[in-house]
């Protein structure tokens, strides 16, 4: 694992994946960078989330504030032109005959990697951090670790270096990444993605729950909620730690 001398760059949506990965960034290395991307998503509000997010990183955790980097935010928008999915347009969330969900962009988790990539090589960062995971997630193929190790190769050898792609969300469900935001930051961090972060497909942020904004029934939504209340479930911590309690 890298030291406090080392650079990162995550991949930062400023929702509730993308919000741990980069608590653990900037619990690992010694300056963190962040990239969003625009790509006309239909839940849009994360964009105005992240930028709240970051701020309240900064706010909250005066050991990581000075470690976070240059944000970036860039446009991919012609990942909507090639074709409406249930993620880029109104297209009704639902099972295709490919056995896929409507909401899989065809190439969009490769193309964000391939951009934080170009953006790590020209500020010389080597380690690039997202929030991928095929322990509970969709079926996204772009999310299955053999395409994050196909990825890197691709990487290292198009641009002649040696990146190191991390997913540290990979084998954990919902319920765990809400214990390692726990383990990270306490009752802050939680606290903070419950409140800040946006993980819904409709961009609902109207509706408070437990766990967070959202309509309660899109398939981020079931997750999001399903991870709080098995995260729960299992609390079972000493009193005087430093952890939040959920609610």
């Amino acid at each position: 694992m890298a030291g406090a001398d080392e650079y990162a760059i995550v991949l930062f949506s400023g929702g509730q994946d993308s919000a741990t990965c980069l608590a653990w960034a900037l619990a690992e290395f010694g300056r963190v960078e962040t990239v969003a991307f625009d790509y006309r998503q239909r839940h849009r509000v994360e964009l105005n989330c992240r930028k709240v997010v970051l701020a309240e990183f900064r706010r909250l955790f005066p050991k990581w504030s000075d470690k976070l980097g240059q944000h970036h935010l860039v446009d991919l928008g012609f990942l909507a032109e090639l074709g409406e999915t249930g993620l880029t347009g109104e297209q009704e969330i639902r099972m295709q005959a490919n056995g896929l969900p409507s909401t899989f962009v065809p190439g969009r988790n490769i193309l964000f990697l391939t951009t934080a990539a170009a953006i790590a090589y020209r500020a010389g960062i080597r380690h690039i951090i997202g929030g991928m995971c095929e322990t509970d997630y969709s079926g996204y193929p772009d999310c299955r670790d053999n395409t994050m190790k196909a990825v890197q190769l691709a990487l290292n050898l198009g641009m002649d270096t040696h990146f190191v792609l991390h997913t540290p969300l990979m084998w954990r469900d919902k319920a765990d990444t809400w214990r390692l935001a726990d383990e990270l930051g306490g009752r802050p961090l939680v606290n903070l993605i419950r409140e800040h972060t946006h993980t819904c497909y409709l961009g609902e942020r109207t509706t408070r729950h437990d766990w967070g904004y959202g309509c309660g029934t899109c398939p981020a939504c079931r997750l999001r909620a399903d991870g709080w209340e098995r995260w729960r479930a299992r609390w079972d911590a000493p009193e005087d730690s430093g952890r939040v309690a959920p609610d």
